[in-house]
């Protein structure tokens, strides 16, 4: 009898075509629009924060594979989604140590720390920007438009001056509608333009690289609450970076529940957080720290959502005793 040669090894054991490798390279793919608008509305400087972001994250990565007697191979693409994404949410006027020093601290605090690749719980690209906001708040709040005048995001005009200020400043409300939807306004490189990211989070949608749930549900949250608190709901989700956040960071595979009803409830938690944060916190935008949170509360979510085997029943504590 022959003898067969099995091989033992950890899940997943079924692959398909939409496997991690090419997963993070539609990724790079569908950012891209939003990136070629950040840098025609912001000029080389953007770019060479992004070229930054990149090279440091790639590099981080490198070092600590290295360290661990590993090979670090690009092709992955892990790093360079963490790297472009980050370069993407910082506004384009820092200095060059800036998206240098968010990467390093992206991959070496939010990916290597917790193990590498896999093991992540957190964003990384948020955890490098939520580092950079709170120890230099000065640098990442200061914002230019396209014509490169200093000024607030619409968020943070809405938040210092109030809606009748921040429309004047537009001309009408309708003005301020078609700035925000095709980019021309102030804020981070990669979040102004809501219809390039528009195009990129259906193209991840359509090709089932994302579920669209989370995106749905988290912008319906923020508009059906911001709505009923007396704001102007299209104004909240175009003026900031709720669609980055809900198409290429809320759906990021390591953060967010395995469960279809869990997802929901994350993308529902999502939609509060960033609302309370907005009306009621210190920051204009509550995209970054919303995410966070429910990224810390997505293994719970998962356990309360995760169907239970069909006939199973819980034991009561009193007859296992009794037994």
């Amino acid at each position: 009898m022959p003898e067969k040669k099995f091989i033992v090894e950890s899940s997943p054991h079924i692959f398909s075509s939409n496997y991690k490798y090419k997963v993070m390279w539609l990724v790079v793919l569908a950012l891209l629009p939003a990136a070629i608008m950040g840098v025609i509305n912001f000029g080389a400087r953007a770019l060479l924060v992004i070229i930054v972001a990149l090279s440091v994250s790639i590099l981080t990565d490198a070092l600590f594979e290295k360290l661990k007697g590993k090979q670090m191979v690009v092709e992955q693409g892990a790093a360079v989604v963490t790297g472009l994404l980050l370069g993407m949410i910082l506004p384009p006027a820092v200095p060059l140590w800036v998206p240098a020093l968010g990467s390093f601290t992206a991959i070496a605090l939010a990916k290597h720390a917790f193990g590498g690749a896999g093991m992540t719980i957190f964003n990384p690209a948020l955890v490098g920007r939520a580092f950079l906001v709170a120890s230099f708040p000065a640098i990442m709040t200061r914002y230019t438009w396209p014509d490169g005048i200093t000024s607030a995001s619409p968020l943070g005009m809405l938040k210092a001056e109030g809606y009748t200020h921040a429309l004047s400043f537009f001309g009408s409300r309708l003005a301020a509608y078609k700035a925000m939807f095709f980019g021309n306004i102030a804020g981070s490189i990669g979040e102004t333009s809501a219809l390039a990211l528009l195009i990129g989070g259906l193209f991840l949608v359509l090709v089932k690289v994302i579920d669209w749930k989370i995106p749905a549900v988290y912008i319906g949250t923020v508009f059906v609450l911001t709505w009923l608190f007396g704001q102007d709901p299209i104004y909240h989700i175009l003026g900031g970076g709720l669609f980055i956040g809900a198409f290429f960071m809320a759906t990021a595979y390591e953060g967010m529940p395995i469960t279809p009803n869990g997802r929901v409830y994350f993308a529902l938690g999502l939609g509060i957080l960033t609302v309370v944060i907005r009306l009621w916190g210190g920051y204009p935008e509550g995209v970054n720290y919303s995410i966070l949170l429910m990224n810390a509360a997505s293994p719970l979510i998962e356990r309360l959502t995760i169907r239970k085997p069909f006939g199973y029943t819980k034991k009561k504590k009193n007859a296992e005793s009794n037994a």
